[in-house]
Parts: C-alpha cells; structure tokens; sequence
C-alpha cells in the first residue's frame, strides 16, 4: 500500500496539504492528479490547495526551502501568500528553520522560501503553540489596468501581485448578483488567457476594506493572501485607501503596510493535522 504523507496547515482558514518531495512515495508521478484527489473534500484529505516542499543547500543565495503549489483543481500556481505563511510555520515546527531560530513566543530571524513569483522574506511575529503570526513581503503589485470595464455596470482593477488579480469594487454586499457565478465567470475571462484570481472589494474607510474572495483553481476561499493584497493595492492605486490597510475577510483580518514599492501582509498561520493519504486509484491509473 502507497501512504503519502501530509501536514495540514490553514492560513485564515484557507487550507493547504503539504508534503516533503524528499517523502513522495515511489510510482508517483502525475502531480496534478495527485493534488485533484488529495485535496478533494469527500474521497481524500481536503484542502484549497497540496504544496511540494523541499530542501535547499546554496550558500550563496540562503533559501530554507523550495515551495510548488498546486490547486485542487489540478492546476499549477506561482504562489500563495496564506500557503507560503503555513509552510514556514511547518519548517519552524520541524525544527528544518535556522537551528538558532528563536524559541516559542519570540519575534525572530526571516525564513525565506522560493516560490513560482521568486524567493519570499516572512518574520515570525509571535508563536503560540501551533498557531503562528507571520509578516510576509509580498513584493509590489503591478497594475495593469486601472479601471477595466467588465460589463457596462461593474468595473474592476487588473494588477499582478505574483498571480493574476482581478479586484471587482462593490458598494455592499447586498449583492445584486451572485458574487461566485461573476467570479468563476471573470476567471476565465478572454481577458485573462491564464485565468486569474478575483477579489470583490467594498471599501469601508481610508484605512479598512473588506473582502471576498474566487481563487483560480480552487473556486470560493474563506480568504486568499495574494487576493488580499491585490485588494488592497488596487483600492491604494484608485486613491480609496491609503497605508496601512486592513482587509476584513470572512475568517478574519489580514494587515498590509508599505515599505516604499513592497507590500507587507501580516497574517496568521495554524498547523491542525498530520496524516497519511492513500492514493491508490490515482497511482494505478
């Protein structure tokens, strides 16, 4: 029998699988199968999202590790800011961080993880237990198109944030529309020939908006890392908002400051399982 094993971590209640690919098991090859059948929420361990982890040796350039992600849907993607904050929380909790990282409820050194949108920098805030808070740079956001017209009723910022964002600006979210029918729509948009992740935005005031969120790939999130940034920076670029800026998701708030063009999130990370999957069908197909 072929055991896969996995860590589950949530980032605000956006839910990963993680495992070494130092531990796949032999035989396994077809990754985004894999990742379908993991992930599923009825037939395998459940997640948004399955992330390969691995190991890197390069004094020139120090990395803790390697991160691929894959969708549930089977896709690839470049990166995840909530994934990224659970696969340190899980380097720190494997003791495969700076063998002098600080001990439990200090602030500490960076872990730097290399992601599909290039290496990230994250600093442990504070730890209790297996709950963790991170600030995590995400980079800067570039805007690609300011004010998009998406049907003559509702317009949108287009803007890369390391994935693909659409932030669709909303007055309330006494909706007129179903949100998730517009966001799998927008999704697949001739606009974006590589999909994209799409956020719907109400602002609240100078410094706080909220959000909702319909992920490439895994379909409607409680909340997205990169689409709370791209939220956030596409309400900045409008004049909306200014620094810093609270984004409230359905599972809670996720905090961004600016140093010059970067975007810093602040945000939690939670380990909650460990576990084995048994992909039989997925191995003999």
């Amino acid at each position: 029998m072929i055991a896969l094993p996995f860590v589950k971590a949530h980032g605000a209640r956006n839910d990963f699988l993680l495992t070494w690919r130092d531990r796949l098991p032999p035989g396994i090859a077809d990754l985004p199968s894999m990742a379908r059948a993991i992930c599923d929420r009825h037939s395998g361990a459940g997640a948004d999202g399955w992330m390969l982890l691995s190991s890197i040796s390069d004094a020139a350039a120090p990395v803790h590790a390697a991160l691929e992600l894959w969708n549930s849907d089977g896709s690839p993607s470049e990166i995840s800011g909530n994934g990224t904050r659970c696969a340190a929380a899980v380097l720190i909790w494997e003791g495969r961080a700076d063998p002098g990282f600080p001990p439990e409820g200090e602030a500490g050194k960076d872990i730097r993880i290399r992601t599909g949108a290039g290496v990230k920098t994250l600093k442990l805030l504070e730890r209790h237990g297996l709950e963790f808070l991170f600030e995590m740079n995400m980079g800067a956001a570039h805007i690609e198109e300011l004010h998009w017209d998406i049907d003559g009723r509702r317009e949108a910022t287009v803007l890369n944030v390391g994935n693909p964002q659409c932030a669709v600006f909303t007055p309330d979210f006494d909706f007129d529309f179903d949100w998730r029918v517009l966001g799998a729509e927008l999704e697949s948009h001739p606009r974006f020939p590589h999909r994209t992740n799409v956020s719907f935005v109400r602002v609240l005031d100078r410094h706080t908006v909220e959000a909702r969120f319909f992920e490439r790939g895994a379909g409607a999130t409680m909340s997205s890392g990169t689409g709370a940034t791209g939220a956030a920076a596409a309400a900045v670029a409008r004049g909306l908002v200014e620094g810093p800026v609270r984004v409230l998701t359905p599972a809670g708030p996720l905090n961004f400051r600016w140093e010059g063009a970067d975007i810093l999130l602040a945000g939690p990370a939670e380990i909650v399982a460990r576990g084995e999957f048994y992909p039989g069908a997925v191995v003999r197909q």
